[in-house]
């Protein structure tokens, strides 16, 4: 899993290490040195801890104008024990949200597996967001299976061309409309 790093290519138009604004500003990165782990396999040092002991991000993309942020998940979401909604919730979509952002893309092709423990954290995100939405691209199909078995998809945007797009080849700005237009489609 080390080899597996955040998405480098946007970082000529984004870096959130950078951004004042971000949960991450001011954090510094090493290229060799490995200290987090998932199922006990260390995790490429680029990828962001917001405080869960098995799932990690990487903030992508943030356009305060247009309101969106791009994120990348790696590791096990887990809410049973980790409550890792929680987290994610009060330590970076919070701070997002106060930032006038209110519209989220997850893209979870390296989430391994989900457990749920309960909607609280989700139903507050989607209440928070009002007009926004919240795009879950690229999951695998038993972690998307889990997410509708329990009924939590009806906070997110996902299936259909959400599960297999070639977001790398797109600019950020181009991604975020094709993402857009495809949430639109299923809102109206």
């Amino acid at each position: 899993m080390h080899f597996v790093e955040p998405f480098y290519n946007w970082r000529g138009y984004y870096i959130s290490a950078e951004d004042p604004s971000s949960p991450f500003y001011g954090r510094e990165y090493s290229e060799f040195a490995f200290s987090n782990t998932v199922y006990n396999f260390y995790i490429h040092p680029q990828w962001d801890d917001f405080g869960s002991q098995t799932l990690f991000l990487k903030v992508l993309f943030v356009d305060y104008e247009e309101k969106y942020a791009v994120i990348e998940l790696i590791g096990e979401w887990n809410d049973a024990i980790e409550n890792d909604i929680m987290v994610l919730k009060r330590d970076v979509i919070d701070s997002l949200i106060s930032m006038e952002i209110n519209q989220f893309i997850l893209i979870g092709e390296n989430v391994l597996n989900f457990h749920y423990s309960d909607d609280c954290y989700y139903e507050e995100w989607f209440d928070d967001i009002e007009d926004g939405w919240v795009a879950m691209v690229n999951f695998h199909e038993h972690v998307s299976k889990e997410f509708q078995r329990i009924h939590l998809d009806q906070f997110f945007a996902m299936g259909g061309e959400l599960d297999d797009l070639e977001w790398r080849t797109y600019q950020p700005q181009h991604f975020y409309q094709k993402v857009a237009n495809l949430v639109q489609k299923r809102l109206y």
